[in-house]
């Protein structure tokens, strides 16, 4: 699932060199995401895992998104 969200965050940000990227980053102040890359990422979440985001959720780290999806995911 990592790996998966990893990639999904790599095409959202394809400028950015994530190779140092762990589940501690902070999305916004260590990746880089904005609040644009932020919407897109949610709607590759909600078609990659299959989930749907039915309230505002913050997530801000990698590891937060993890933690969601463990919970969540149908995919």
């Amino acid at each position: 699932m990592y790996e998966r969200l990893l990639k999904l965050i790599q095409e959202n940000l394809p400028d950015k060199d994530l190779s140092n990227a762990t589940k501690e980053s902070r999305l916004i102040e260590d990746l880089g995401m904005d609040s644009i890359g932020m919407m897109m990422l949610s709607m590759s979440i909600e078609d990659e895992f299959g989930v749907t985001f039915d309230a505002p959720v913050t997530f801000k780290t990698v590891q937060d998104v993890l933690n969601y999806l463990e919970k969540n995911a149908t995919k």
